[in-house]
């Protein structure tokens, strides 16, 4: 017992020793850092800071990357945090000042080049595996005005006669626009502010390509808690190059990412990535072989470098608001394994549309091998969730999903086990399902469910818990297990999508029964015309169900369901028993850290009946109620 109390307090406790270093905007960095004697940036704090040590930052604005050269250990973190109850904001852009009115509303910035020191935004290209740039070029830069970003036009012509731009979310501020003009000496921005004046307004433009970010791998068990972080020149994070985002863990381990805002980068805001040396737009420099055999090559590298639950991953992101991104919100290739990431808020990302890609969502990861993914709420953010290659031991958990135009969840070339429960997919596609040994219990799915195999593939799976491999395969589909989950219809007939490429497409679970694997399902409820799998036993049909209809007031959201009772649907309590083992992996389901499941608790973390469980993710009936999801 003593040397378990002793463990524990290493664990709770700051190391004997620790020093904190304070920052103020008013400190010096030739100051010792103390409060009485602060620091002015937080780089000079973080040369300084070792294991065991905290920097806290006081309230104002600084404008600098942070590049952390060192990390902590398990039981000595080095935390970087926002003084308690203090606003800090930390910024990847600098104030543009000294506009002159070039013609109409457009008004002409001219830098010298030498103001970028040595990383131009306004010349670097986005480019990148899988980046798709809709036939014109696009440039990390950005502008803001009053913190509102603007579009970036594709000519000087567009920026003095701007059209609204199709597909964008917001037409009306689709028309405030951005150019680029460099020459040998100067870079010159034009933009179109609508009549504002910019030297009266507060106007700033991207000069950072992250904001907190490493330059090298293994920066281990850092956390970042309470700051308000902004404005990244953010490359193109494909799954095959170096992942830099707004704030990034560079391929390290033990980092946690909490209670932040995090918004506007130019590509992806939070990355929990791959390093360079593993490879780097692989696909794109070798197009004589496929993307998929260059990222098997990827990861075999990866493995051959250390890529393990020891040396990769079990970071915990979690209670961050995160927005404004073109890419992702959270955005990992690899780099997430055995990682938390709950609680999120993230919201418009990929809202302007100017460019498109494979690697766009709330968040998307490559190789999700257990991780718990939880009680986010993601929306407006064109694909919701996309657990892309190697989603083995993933659980998605109780997460709120709505108002993403492509679809709420999108699984990928994956072959189980993983588990989706008591999550509230409420857009117009609820699954894009090209996997199989999917888990799911206690949804509820208001929009379409699309199945697709993929028999041109031959992507991985591992042994359980584990990042080693265990052999490669093809996609067939099935092999799935729907428990006491709730459909609803609409009033179309169902059909068959491309039928040259196998795709169906409809309301319920009928859309499984070609797939070349059997899938299992019960306690299901189909309201509305939605149609159950072929071989199930007993599945409950309802009709004339109101949609579910959404309340959003200020940061509440309220769920409006009104659902007859449903006592008599063929539940049963959800255990790792029940789900049994998956035909690829032969691996059974549990917690993402092994442990045995039981589907217990509700959206809400409520107890459910044991012996007959409430189908859908409540754990009771609630007629004609509007109840607060968020």
């Amino acid at each position: 017992m003593l040397i378990y109390l002793i463990l524990l307090l290493s664990l709770i406790l700051p190391p004997a020793g620790a020093a904190e270093f304070h920052v103020a905007t008013n400190g010096d960095d030739a100051n010792n850092g103390t409060r009485q004697s602060p620091l002015r940036t937080i780089s000079a704090a973080a040369r300084l800071a070792q294991p065991g040590d905290t920097v806290t930052v006081h309230a104002g604005t600084y404008r600098e990357r942070v590049t952390p050269p060192r990390g902590g250990t398990l039981q000595a973190r080095i935390t970087y945090q926002a003084a308690p109850g203090e606003e800090v904001f930390l910024k990847g852009s600098e104030m543009a000042r000294g506009w002159k009115l070039y013609r109409g509303n457009v008004w002409a910035l001219t830098l010298p080049n030498a103001f970028f020191k040595g990383y131009n935004p306004y010349t670097d290209t986005i480019t990148g595996d899988w980046f798709t740039d809709k036939g014109r070029p696009h440039h990390t830069g950005e502008v803001y005005l009053n913190g509102k970003a603007l579009l970036e036009a594709a000519s000087l012509e567009h920026t003095l006669h701007p059209q609204p731009l199709p597909g964008a979310r917001d037409q009306e501020a689709s028309t405030w626009v951005w150019f680029p003009s460099i020459d040998e000496t100067s870079t010159t921005i034009y933009a179109n502010f609508h009549g504002r004046d910019p030297n009266k307004e507060t106007v700033e433009i991207n000069v950072r390509d992250s904001v907190f970010y490493p330059n090298r791998p293994g920066i281990n068990y850092i956390t970042v808690r309470g700051f308000h972080m902004s404005h990244a020149a953010t490359q193109w994070a494909a799954p095959t190059a170096e992942q830099i985002g707004l704030i990034g863990t560079h391929w390290s381990k033990g980092w946690i990412i909490e209670n932040n805002i995090i918004s506007d980068s130019k590509c992806s805001c939070v990355t929990l990535g791959k390093d360079r040396a593993t490879g780097y737009n692989v696909w794109m420099n070798n197009p004589k072989k496929d993307g998929a055999t260059h990222y098997n090559e990827v990861i075999l590298r990866a493995l051959h470098a250390g890529w393990s639950r020891e040396n990769i991953g079990s970071h915990i992101v979690r209670g961050n608001t995160i927005f404004n991104c073109e890419q992702a919100g959270i955005a990992g290739s690899m780099g997430a394994v055995f990682s938390r990431i709950t609680g999120n808020h993230i919201h418009n990302v990929w809202a302007k549309r100017q460019f498109t890609g494979a690697e766009m969502a709330g968040i998307k990861l490559h190789g999700a091998i257990d991780v718990l993914i939880a009680n986010n709420r993601i929306h407006n953010a064109g694909r919701g969730l996309w657990m892309d290659w190697m989603a083995q031991g993933t659980r998605i958990s109780s997460n709120l999903l709505y108002d993403n135009t492509t679809d709420d969840l999108f699984v990928e070339v994956d072959h189980g086990p993983f588990l989706v429960d008591n999550n509230l997919f409420l857009s117009s596609v609820s699954l894009l399902d090209m996997s199989e040994g999917g888990a799911y219990a206690h949804n509820l799915f208001a929009g379409r469910l699309v199945s697709r195999p993929e028999l041109k593939r031959w992507t991985p799976y591992h042994l359980p818990h584990s990042t080693a491999l265990a052999g490669v395969t093809l996609t067939n589909g099935g092999d799935n297990r729907f428990y006491n989950n709730i459909f609803i219809g609409r009033p179309v007939e169902p059909a068959l999508r491309n039928p040259g490429d196998l795709t169906m497409s409809g309301y319920g679970l009928w859309i499984y029964n070609p797939r070349a694997y059997p899938s299992t399902a019960a306690g299901n409820v189909y309201l509305n015309g939605a149609l159950p799998y072929m071989s199930e036993q007993g599945p409950l049909h309802l009709s004339n169900v109101p949609e579910p209809a959404l309340e959003e007031t200020g940061k509440e959201v309220r769920l409006r369901l009104s659902l007859p009772p449903l006592g008599d649907a063929a539940t049963q309590l959800v255990t790792s028993a029940l789900l049994g083992t998956t035909v690829i992996a032969e691996t059974g389901y549990t917690e993402p850290g092994g442990e045995p499941l039981a589907i217990g608790k509700d959206y809400f973390g409520k107890p459910r009946n044991q012996g007959k469980p409430h189908p859908g993710p409540f754990a009771s009936h609630l007629p004609g109620a509007t109840i607060r999801v968020w």
